[in-house]
């Protein structure tokens, strides 16, 4: 189930990643607990990644395992906007989806928004964006013209 990546749970943080309701937390307690994420995600990299000339830079065995909630969580800390869903499924808002690639290891990320909102027209220039923050942070995102014509990043870890 795609939407309960993003779904508030009792107790614990999970990244959005475009597939599940907006936000019910105030804008400021939810850019509070992604920092918090983010920072233990730094500290998993920085703890693990002991070999790396720069930890910061290596996705942690952690993001490895599980690619879709890593990259959804530096793109959130990076103050890139996720999309939502309603309870039937159609879009509520324009922002980012991130999924499962066609290949093991890999993510898509989209540039969605409800029918009518101009998402198609901003998809490269905000991908590109998404691209930017993914980058440094040892993802590789490139980008593609899919079906329809619409663009995705395809991101898979560095080698």
């Amino acid at each position: 189930m795609t939407a309960g990546a993003d779904a508030e749970r009792p107790g614990g943080f999970a990244a959005a990643t475009g597939d599940g309701p907006p936000s019910t937390v105030p804008p400021e307690v939810r850019a509070a607990e992604v920092r918090v994420a983010f920072g233990g995600l730094s500290q998993i990299r920085r703890l693990t990644n002991t070999t790396a000339s720069d930890p910061a830079a290596v996705p942690a065995a952690w993001e490895r395992n599980q690619p879709v909630r890593a990259v959804a969580l530096v793109l959130e800390a990076a103050g890139i906007t996720p999309s939502a869903v309603d309870a039937e499924g159609s879009r509520t808002a324009t922002g980012f989806r991130v999924a499962e690639g066609e290949r093991p290891g890999t993510v898509r990320v989209e540039w969605l928004g409800p029918h009518g909102s101009g998402a198609a027209q901003d998809e490269e220039r905000r991908l590109t964006e998404c691209a930017a923050a993914l980058t440094p942070l040892g993802w590789e995102a490139l980008l593609y013209r899919g079906p329809r014509r619409r663009r995705f990043l395809e991101v898979e870890p560095a080698l």
